[in-house]
Order: structure tokens, then sequence, then C-alpha cells
């Protein structure tokens, strides 16, 4: 049992760190996971509309799909994406999500961040990913919510 938990830390803490790098278009990100029946992601507690202040906590959730650091290739997992900014119809869901600051990779598994956004109005969308940060097929997204932050 001890063994088993060292197993699954080591998974979990050594691939925390794959979210941050980027990704390239190659070949080898093109291989799209199948999304579990009716799995779906959302904002916990932030409706569309809202006005926030600085710093900004957005908590993650998710029905119907498991979560999982990136690198780890579990059946039915994935891990979050938010995208701010960002046209849900310019993103090239074939290949593995670029990591900037409009593309925000959360390889280790974590539901929740919290952050500065700039005064102002912005469009905020959650994005599954799968072990290689590649979209599901179909894409296991999020509405996409306006926020106001003051």
């Amino acid at each position: 049992m001890i063994k088993q938990i060292a197993l699954v830390a080591a998974l979990v803490f050594g691939a925390g760190s794959a979210g941050a790098d980027t990704h390239s278009h190659s070949a080898d990100d093109s291989a799209r996971t199948a999304a579990p029946e009716g799995a779906m992601v959302y904002f916990i507690g932030l409706e569309d509309g809202a006005t926030v202040t600085n710093p900004v906590t957005l908590h993650f959730g998710a029905r119907g799909i498991g979560i999982a650091p990136a690198g780890v290739d579990w059946p039915n997992t994935g891990h979050h994406h938010l995208l701010i900014n960002v046209d849900p119809a310019e993103v090239e869901m074939e290949f593995g999500l670029p990591a900037d600051d409009q593309h925000r990779h959360f390889g280790g598994g974590q539901t929740e961040v919290t952050l500065d956004l700039p005064v102002g109005t912005h469009n905020l969308f959650l994005l599954m990913g799968d072990h290689n940060h590649v979209p599901h097929d179909p894409p296991i997204m999020s509405e996409v919510i306006s926020v106001t932050v003051q």
C-alpha cells in the first residue's frame, strides 16, 4: 500500500511541471483522446457578467471526467486549461495548447487559481486537455463567460 501511495505521489508531483512548457505542432500531438460521454467543465461560483476585483480566485469544476496531471495517461481523465480573451473558434483543437498568458495550463491537476487580471472586461473559458495538453474529441469546454475587473 505504501508503494502504491508513493507511486501516485511521484506521478502527481513529478508531472506537475509538465504544464509549464510550450508545445509544438508535431505529428505526435495530433492523436486526440476520446471525451467521456457527457463530460463537462465549468466555473464554480463565477457567473457570466460578474464584476470582480484583484486578486481574482477562479475555481474549476468537472463532471463526468477525472482530473489527472499532464503526462499521466489514465482513462477518462484530463486537466484544466484557462483561456483568457481567446476566441474558441480560433483554438486548434487537434494540437497541444500553447502555454502563455492567454492559455494557462494546470498540468499539475490544479482546480483553482488566484491571479491578477488587468482592469477591464475579459472573456474566460475552460478547456480540458489530455495527458499531452491536446483537447479531447469532442472538446470538453465550458461556456465562455465575461467578467469585469475593477
